[in-house]
């Protein structure tokens, strides 16, 4: 605990428990939920040890009578604690008191919603602020504010450098070990997924080969909106046995249970609507660095520009598009703390494209495209000023992340940011 690396959801946690009974904290196993939960709170019940929920299952009252605050840990192992608390917050609203981690949704759904009573938070495995690779001296907070505010910060992480940060994971426990035995961890970590986690949620693999090259040609899809359909081809090529559409559309609804799928939403604007706007959604695995093991990269594979994944799926550099994965999961990282939602932008005929959305409750956005090069152009912009030019003042301010050193302004006022400079 002494060496606990503090996280930018422990500060939306902190204020939210002053004011809030109940607490969901939800993300992917090995994200680190446990860990930050644990030390806000006084008592701990781990639901995953069959001994402590053979108590809660023979005496329910123990969450009532414990100290608070009170930390169910893998609540939804035993889902009718969730109404329990409900219960219990209708009773006595005393800010902080439970405290909910959750790392797949349950199979068997509680009662009620717990709306107004429980609210549930998102935990991403470590953004590139978190990881510590530069001073965070920009922040997507201000950006957001349509200030404008004057860029200047620098880095010295190289393409190398992200590279490594690709593949190294932000699972906290796994990216400390060592290389061989961190490709060994995550291998065991999409191993369990096949094996013990998705039959735990009730969906039997008989194929897990099936499974598994399903998964390959998801991860090959990473930061890029093609149809499922196509993923399915690209996965089963030829495949005399191709499984059911339905397979894999089970497949994919218990890996986002699990947390694993992150796919980015289009943007669909209501303030300033924008017309012939794809609604498809940007495929991202929870960490890119699973998509890097599922396709057998490391860093010398994505910096020689290595093919990888089915033929009919490896559109683009394989590097840049997880870059975009990996600041994409920084971005929504520093847009929840800011009270923000994150999407992409692509017109049906991808005429125009912008990476990433991060839009106000208002409607207001800030638009972000990311570069793997430390250079940008008029080119490299031309979507951002489009963009500008069709919603005029809902737009706060447009930047392009980049691998470069340098943070600043180009004469036409859009923000040039190296991805390891940002923060919330």
């Amino acid at each position: 605990m002494a060496d606990y690396l503090r996280r930018i959801v422990d500060a939306e946690l902190d204020e939210l428990m002053r004011g809030v009974p109940a607490l969901a904290l939800e993300g992917p196993k090995g994200v680190g939920k446990t860990v930050s939960l644990r030390r806000k709170s006084s008592t701990v019940f781990s639901v995953d040890d069959p001994r402590q929920r053979a108590l809660l299952e023979a005496d329910p009252g123990r969450v009532e009578r414990a100290a608070p605050p009170v930390l169910i840990d893998e609540w939804q192992r035993l889902p009718q604690l969730w109404d329990l608390v409900r219960r219990l917050v209708d009773e006595r609203r005393v800010p902080g008191r439970f405290l909910l981690a959750g790392s797949a949704a349950p199979i068997e759904v509680p009662v009620h919603s717990g709306a107004g009573r429980i609210v549930s938070v998102r935990m991403r495995p470590l953004s590139l602020a978190e990881r510590g690779m530069a001073p965070a001296t920009v922040s997507l907070a201000q950006l957001l504010s349509g200030s404008r505010p004057a860029l200047d910060a620098q880095s010295d992480v190289d393409l190398v450098s992200y590279a490594n940060e690709i593949v190294s994971s932000g699972f906290p426990a796994i990216r400390v070990a060592p290389p061989r035995a961190r490709r060994a961890l995550l291998d065991g970590y999409l191993d369990r997924i096949a094996q013990h986690e998705i039959p735990d949620q009730g969906l039997p693999v008989r194929r897990p080969q099936v499974l598994m090259a399903w998964m390959r040609a998801y991860a090959a899809a990473t930061a890029q909106d093609v149809s499922y359909n196509r993923i399915l081809d690209a996965a089963t090529p030829g495949d005399g046995e191709k499984p059911a559409r339905s397979t894999t559309e089970q497949y994919r609804q218990v890996l986002n249970q699990l947390w694993i799928l992150d796919p980015l939403p289009a943007w669909l604007p209501s303030r300033n609507p924008l017309n012939r706007l794809a609604q498809a959604p940007k495929h991202h695995l929870a960490d890119p660095a699973l998509a890097a093991r599922l396709l057998g990269v490391g860093v010398d594979a994505l910096l020689r520009g290595d093919s990888a994944g089915p033929p009919a799926l490896r559109d683009g550099n394989l590097l840049g598009r997880l870059f975009e994965s990996l600041v994409t999961l920084s971005v929504r990282v520093y847009a929840q703390s800011a009270e923000a939602q994150v999407y992409h932008l692509r017109t049906r005929n991808g005429d125009h494209e912008v990476d990433l959305i991060v839009a106000r409750d208002d409607g207001r956005v800030l638009a972000i495209e990311v570069k793997l090069s430390p250079i940008v152009n008029d080119d490299d912009v031309k979507h951002l000023r489009w963009l500008s030019e069709r919603v005029g003042d809902d737009l706060l301010d447009a930047i392009v992340i980049t691998t470069g050193e340098h943070a600043y302004r180009r004469p036409d006022g859009i923000g040039v940011v190296p991805a390891a400079c940002l923060g919330a």
